[in-house]
């Protein structure tokens, strides 16, 4: 929806709230104030919160080859550096992963980094989205976000032109993640991305055009301590609606919190907020051979909207972040039927502390 710092919540926000626990970022959270977000101002950062998360994940093929892509940056506050004076000193950390699936190839490729902003080497602007770190970025202009990443084995040169328009997700953007008040994030999404561009595998370019989705989050939040991890849906269907679904999961694998939002293709939009409208039951389990995880890759997920069957594209999307947010998770290209066996969308699966809890 993140972790020594990273990911969403959604579930990046709490991904990401692990990053300023780990990093050991101080402060006890409070709860949020209802605000009206104000555009372009909260495209860009905000650093005064601890946690805050860009992500944006997608469909696309050359009409030959499929993939799914996942680009996310994370910035976190180091709370306690706030009052050094010195410009080496690490106030605010940027994170940033990004992954692609090969669904012919059965493979997913993925990759990280990490630094303190500053020196021109980790930019996070707090007037639009344009993000730098290295030869990574996510920058907004008025036909879109323009998604760069440049990694050892696969490149990505993607525009992601808005469709619609932006989804609050909560009430009117405030977005609750648990019991208590102080677990909640200012979020919204923009889902239904007209995206073209160009994925490379291994040297190999492949021009391309699908759909994506963008999340944005910020928030002072902490995961609860009943919560070991959560299950997460951002899915775009095929006529032009968008459905979020998350809960968030204790240990013995029963929901703690859960929520979510739907947008029907004319533009009508529900806030799925009473504890229990989403349910979310595990089918199929595939098992990790790096972490011995077992996680469920096919769902049946009730939500108020209907019945549905999440099924991954490919079983291996899991993300060893440990090199960078401390954390393993899964997070994949994956198919939505409806209740009578339809494919309806397609989006992506976001499921954490299944390899271990989440110590946020």
């Amino acid at each position: 929806m993140v972790h020594a710092a990273w990911p969403p919540f959604s579930r990046r926000s709490l991904l990401a709230a692990g990053l300023a626990s780990a990093a050991g970022l101080g402060g006890a959270a409070h709860a949020l104030p209802a605000r009206r977000l104000q555009f372009p101002r909260d495209h860009g950062a905000h650093p005064a919160f601890r946690t805050e998360w860009w992500y944006v994940t997608g469909h696309a093929t050359d009409g030959q080859r499929e993939f799914g892509f996942q680009v996310t940056f994370f910035r976190s506050r180091v709370d306690a550096t706030q009052g050094m004076q010195s410009a080496f000193a690490a106030r605010q950390l940027l994170f940033a992963h990004a992954a692609i699936t090969d669904v012919q190839g059965r493979k997913l490729w993925h990759d990280q980094r990490i630094a303190r902003q500053g020196f021109e080497v980790a930019q996070a602007s707090e007037t639009d989205t344009a993000l730098q770190l290295r030869d990574w970025s996510l920058r907004r202009s008025a036909k879109g976000y323009d998604a760069v990443v440049a990694a050892a084995d696969f490149a990505m040169d993607l525009r992601c032109a808005p469709t619609q328009a932006v989804l609050l997700q909560g009430r009117d953007g405030l977005s609750r993640k648990g019991p208590d008040e102080a677990q909640a994030s200012y979020y919204y999404s923009q889902p239904q991305l007209a995206t073209t561009g160009t994925i490379t595998l291994r040297g190999q370019p492949f021009k391309v055009q699908g759909k994506a989705w963008l999340d944005h989050e910020w928030s002072e939040s902490l995961l609860h301590p009943e919560a070991v991890g959560w299950d997460w849906i951002g899915m775009n269907y095929l006529d032009g609606g968008a459905l979020t679904a998350f809960r968030l999961r204790r240990q013995d694998g029963s929901t703690l919190w859960d929520g979510g939002s739907f947008r029907s293709a004319d533009g009508g939009t529900r806030y799925i907020a009473s504890r229990g409208e989403n349910e979310f039951r595990p089918q199929r389990i595939w098992k990790s051979p790096l972490s011995q995880a077992r996680y469920p890759v096919e769902w049946i997920v009730r939500t108020p909207v209907d019945f549905y069957t999440i099924k991954a594209v490919v079983d291996n999307q899991e993300l060893d972040s440990r090199g960078s947010t401390g954390a393993i998770y899964w997070e994949g290209l994956s198919d939505m039927l409806d209740s009578n066996g339809k494919t309806v969308a397609r989006g992506y699966l976001e499921m954490t502390g299944y390899a271990r809890p989440l110590r946020l």
